[in-house]
């Protein structure tokens, strides 16, 4: 074994029933679980540098309250903050995390999870043992898909309809690796890390559950002996589930929600054990690989606000928001996708009528060895994942959504010419995308030096 050190813990985080669901334009309210939220730690260790990978189940942690419990979990550990790695899974079926919140449930709620997450990362400190690492890429097919299209009127339009006569193709292309990282523990279960990028919005509703990211966690472990896993979302700003044009039993366990987009909690099944299979192909097969140090990384960056710049289109933004907080959607006159593009675009143009004119948010990065875990607090389009590992110099780099900060999409910059959900709503004028990689690439530069 090396001088490489590796710990796991998970814990459960599963809230009260009657919380608010975090995830949709419309209220939801938890009244049943599907499955348990968990928070799941792992602890590297390389002589005096020790690093620690948080995900929780949640769809996202703004990054006040990510630094809040970094701080913490800090002060209970003494692993430096900026050593500290949380990413919010991005499940559609999770509960708000405020600590501001008016909602004594949901405040309640958020300050619990501070002491829950410094015990699982407490725990898996306490539970380091001699390693050595191995690495391999998978595949993933049919399970993940674009979600932005080419129209017959020349827009952009996001999760259109199943079989839409007026699309014309896809704009752009995902990315069906599927990421392994196996730790082979001295006198203890080894541990899996899993990465691939997808909206964890199979199931819909008002049930808590983890979706495809726990119930890939939980089927992996079942399926091999003496493993304890944990999963990393990718780059899936412009990713989701949805097959455009299914056939055969594409649909089953899945149905049409109120927002146009088939659904299904056997959906999110299926895609947990898809990637487990997956894994499972190259597991026993992985490259070993020397880790030598461990490298860990925060830079923070300003990004430019995508502040209103059209009069009438604000004053019709005001319109729209004021219907939409009075409950009265139906007059707006969009439906399905466009009405969610349309209020969540007029929320964007309200927020920001008065600035800031810009943004500053952390980029943090975890370097074990030859293998780079980039943090993006949002969510990156799957280009972004692309160009972090063209030339990188690594033998693998994992980018990883909504990381110590949950502060919008980045899309690229082709997408805030043609349009769409992600590009309209954004908080961050067009560049966002290519000044995050480009940031990115200087600091894997760095550590190389």
């Amino acid at each position: 074994m090396q001088a490489l050190k590796v710990g796991y813990s998970k814990i459960n985080i599963t809230p009260p029933m009657g919380i608010g669901i975090m995830g949709y334009f419309i209220p939801r309210q938890a009244d049943g679980v599907l499955d348990h939220l968990e928070a799941v730690a792992v602890a590297v260790n390389h002589g005096d540098t020790t690093a620690l990978l948080v995900t929780v189940d949640n769809c996202g942690i703004v990054q006040e309250v990510s630094k809040y419990y970094r701080e913490y979990i800090t002060e209970k550990t003494g692993v430096p903050c900026e050593n500290i790695f949380i990413q919010a899974t991005h499940t559609h079926t999770g509960p708000f995390v405020a600590l501001d919140s008016k909602d004594e449930l949901i405040s309640r709620y958020s300050e619990d999870l501070k002491y829950k997450l410094a015990d699982v990362c407490a725990f898996a400190l306490a539970d380091l043992k001699p390693a050595k690492m191995g690495i391999a890429n998978s595949k993933a097919d049919k399970i993940s898909f674009i979600r932005r299209y080419r129209m017959k009127d020349g827009s952009a339009q996001t999760n259109p309809g199943l079989n839409n006569p007026d699309v014309v193709a896809p704009i752009g292309n995902i990315d069906n690796t599927v990421g392994v990282i196996r730790f082979d523990r001295e006198n203890a279960t080894s541990v899996v890390m899993i990465h691939f990028a997808n909206h964890p919005d199979c199931i819909g509703g008002n049930k808590i559950s983890a979706d495809w990211p726990g119930l890939t966690r939980r089927i992996f472990k079942n399926a091999v002996d003496n493993t304890e896993c944990i999963v990393f979302n990718g780059a899936q700003g412009d990713v989701n589930h949805i097959n455009p044009n299914p056939k055969d039993g594409d649909l089953n366990g899945m149905k049409v929600d109120f927002d146009g987009v088939v659904r299904g909690y056997q959906h999110a099944i299926h895609l947990g054990r898809v990637l487990t299979g997956s894994a499972m192909q190259v597991y026993d097969k992985v490259e070993y690989v020397d880790v030598d140090k461990i490298f860990c990384v925060q830079k923070v960056i300003s990004l430019a606000s995508n502040m209103p710049d059209d009069e009438e289109k604000l004053k019709v933004a005001h319109e729209y928001v004021q219907l939409h907080n009075s409950g009265r959607d139906d007059l707006i006159p969009y439906k399905d996708m466009m009405l969610t593009t349309v209020v969540a675009e007029s929320l964007r143009m309200v927020r920001l009528e008065n600035g800031p004119k810009e943004f500053t948010m952390p980029l943090s990065m975890i370097v074990i060895g030859e293998v780079a875990i980039f943090g993006i607090p949002g969510e990156p389009f799957t280009e972004v994942g692309r160009m972090m590992r063209e030339d990188s110099g690594y033998k693998m780099v994992w980018s990883c959504c909504d990381a110590n900060g949950k502060e919008g999409y980045f899309p690229t910059m082709d997408a805030y010419l043609e349009g769409g959900y992600e590009a309209r709503t954004s908080n961050f004028k067009a560049g966002v995308a290519e000044k995050i990689v480009e940031e990115g690439k200087n600091i894997l530069k760095e550590i190389k030096g």
